[in-house]
């Protein structure tokens, strides 16, 4: 087992626009992954199996709802203490990324913002502390960037709903405790509903044979006349924005934490290249190596300076759908690259698990899809700016 020899770059001293509490939070999670996930990661990689025995971790670095309120459990962090945190945590693997991503944002965030008191206390204490684990149900079989074209549905029976349909390629699925689903009422509203594991007729498969996100648990909500009580309806949003403000703060969080996937690419490299002799000098000072080095800690540096500015127009409550979208694709875009750049440098112990690399780069090719594809929120950015809906 290899150490954990990571160094974070900052070649623009990024850390100069820190709070002392934000650099005592990062720190905080990136001695964690060096402690309890780097020795794990590739084992658990290799074996396609979520590590749960780092759930209480988690949870103890505020990975879960860092950004909501104390009294219903989280940490009451700013946005940028958020992406800090999933930041160093894709700097372990983007799994465990999406582990903490889902139950941030996509579980604890519609439970506050669209869930009433009781709800709220109810579930966010439980998920904070990782007691509870949740799943976030939007895309289906047949509706994945469509998600208006959803087919699952509920219908209102008296005393309760009753649920029918079924999500894929859902993170969390096979052992989450709660699942946010997201469904139309018998006039084809959207709304969100709280599954909870054990009512009859809810069931969470899992998806098997994975070449990326290997130590992620993903799998299926399936729902056969599931009756959910009316309690359980989120009452204060419905329709396709409630779920897309889940996406908004998920996107966020990724564009963060890709950075993290980039930077340990780009370390490991610069590390190899230093040490690596051919031609009786270290490959580290051979231009073409240069070129590659240097190129990625500029993409880097412009990915960081990216997300920081989106971190204070988070905090503002002023960042736009679209910025979130533009930095989500610019910054995973620029991981999976420097991810194959890395590769290369390394020859072929880059196809090795003794070494990150291709762990980071496999996983990039999920990340690039979900919480809406490159080309899709390539379109968000043309909406944006012509005004002109290439949607449709």
């Amino acid at each position: 087992m290899k150490p954990d020899l990571f160094e974070a770059p900052d070649y623009y001293n990024l850390d100069d626009l820190l709070t002392e509490e934000h650099k005592l939070i990062r720190d905080a999670a990136r001695a964690w992954v060096k402690r309890d996930v780097s020795p794990i990661i590739e084992q658990a990689a290799q074996d396609a199996k979520f590590p749960k025995s780092i759930i209480p971790g988690l949870a103890e670095i505020g990975a879960f709802g860092p950004y909501i309120p104390e009294q219903y459990g989280g940490a009451g962090l700013d946005q940028i203490s958020y992406g800090l945190i999933m930041q160093e945590i894709e700097r372990g693997d983007s799994g465990v990324r999406s582990t903490a991503s889902v139950q941030s944002s996509l579980v604890m965030y519609p439970i506050w913002k669209y869930g009433s008191e009781e709800q709220r206390n109810k579930f966010l204490p439980k998920l904070a502390s990782g007691e509870f684990m949740g799943s976030f149900g939007l895309t289906e079989p047949d509706h994945g960037s469509n998600p208006s074209g959803m087919v699952t549905n509920f219908k209102d029976m008296g005393d309760h709903y009753l649920l029918n349909g079924a999500k894929l390629w859902i993170s969390n699925s096979p052992f989450c405790d709660v699942a946010v689903v997201w469904a139309k009422n018998e006039e084809g509203r959207i709304h969100g509903l709280i599954v909870e594991r054990g009512m009859e007729g809810f069931s969470t498969p899992e998806t098997h044979n994975k070449w990326s996100l290997r130590a992620s648990a993903t799998g299926e909500l399936i729902f056969q006349d599931v009756k959910v009580p009316k309690e359980n309806l989120l009452p204060n949003k419905s329709g396709l924005g409630a779920p897309l403000g889940c996406l908004d703060s998920a996107r966020f969080g990724i564009a963060w934490g890709a950075i993290g996937a980039a930077m340990d690419c780009y370390d490991t490299a610069l590390r190899y290249a230093k040490q690596r002799i051919q031609f009786g000098k270290p490959i580290a000072a051979f231009q073409l190596q240069q070129k590659k080095l240097a190129e990625m800690i500029t993409e880097i540096t412009k990915a960081q300076l990216l997300a920081f500015r989106l971190g204070q127009l988070k905090n503002e409550d002023r960042a736009t759908s679209a910025q979130i979208s533009m930095a989500k694709r610019n910054n995973v875009e620029m991981a999976i690259k420097i991810a194959r750049e890395a590769r290369q440098m390394l020859g072929g112990m880059g196809i090795t698990g003794e070494y990150s690399i291709m762990r980071h780069m496999m996983n990039l090719e999920s990340v690039i899809t979900y919480e809406g594809t490159h080309d899709i929120h390539l379109l968000i950015t043309g909406l944006d700016i012509t005004g002109e809906n290439a949607f449709k």
